[in-house]
């Protein structure tokens, strides 16, 4: 801002803020050293933030890699054999992931139930190159593995999965007798049509082949094993009618219906029309 007084008819300035010189028609702005001292000082420290939280997290996965154990071992290499990844790749994931203490609520004695991965593509904010003044970023697909509830994200991809058998606590030498592994690839989220691959050409296979069945001796020649497989077949059916439904579904034309109402007018063309 600039205060002027009159001196011979003309307008000249008396002090100017900020540096601001007016001569004729221009005006230049000269900005104080002090405020590009307090801009570079936001940046290292902004940089120095940064730094100190990717020096809290490399700190915290190599903990998580101490505490790795043959319990661990079992799920990173189902999990590598399943996804097609390798151990390696695994094992950063699971060590860098958020979630990584429902690994823990898994193993322990009456704990979680199931263990749950998806694999599938994932939004990564990608910074734009062409724009980084005004830090602009591009949302690019990206496989990823993680851990999940499987309640909070939409599922489009592969999920394996780890079930526990009793609610003994989970040891390195019991591991791969209490927790079984499945997957159910539910590419581009079709979900019935992964369900009902997993249980006709996995499940039902391998229960029509199994020749334990506990205290019932009789095996599949037991009427209540009958009946429990003919219930497994006959919802599998089910199941893939109801994709067949859906996939095939009707779809009614889409028609104007302004043809048939522009000339109602009383009550009797209502009744016409009805």
């Amino acid at each position: 801002e600039s205060k002027y007084h009159r001196h011979g008819g003309n307008l000249k300035p008396r002090s100017t803020e900020l540096g601001s010189a007016v001569t004729g028609s221009s005006l230049t702005t000269v900005l104080p050293a002090s405020l590009f001292t307090t801009v570079k000082k936001s940046i290292v420290l902004s940089s120095e933030s940064r730094k100190e939280l990717a020096k809290q997290a490399k700190v915290i996965k190599e903990e998580r890699r101490a505490q790795l154990d043959g319990r661990h071992r079992y799920l990173i290499s189902r999990l590598a054999d399943g996804i097609d990844l390798s151990e390696q790749q695994v094992e950063e994931t699971i060590i860098s992931d958020d979630k990584f203490q429902l690994i823990e609520q898994f193993f322990a004695p009456s704990g979680l139930k199931k263990l749950l991965f998806f694999y599938q593509d994932v939004l990564q904010q990608k910074l734009n190159a062409s724009s980084r003044s005004d830090g602009s970023t591009n949302s690019l697909p990206q496989k990823k593995l993680f851990i999940t509830m499987g309640s909070t994200e939409d599922f489009t991809g592969t999920c394996a999965f780890f079930l526990r058998t009793s609610d003994k606590v989970i040891t390195a030498s019991n591991v791969s007798q209490e927790v079984n592994f499945g997957m159910l690839d539910c590419t581009n989220g079709n979900i019935l049509q992964g369900l009902e691959f997993f249980l006709s050409q996995i499940m039902i296979p391998a229960l029509k082949s199994q020749q334990n069945w506990g205290a019932v001796k009789e095996g599949l020649k037991n009427s209540q094993i009958q009946e429990f497989l003919y219930s497994v077949d006959k919802f599998v059916g089910t199941l893939s009618s109801s994709r067949q439904n859906i996939e095939d579904k009707i779809q009614l034309t889409k028609v104007d219906i302004d043809i048939y109402v522009r000339n109602l007018q009383n009550p009797s063309d209502y009744i016409t029309a009805g």
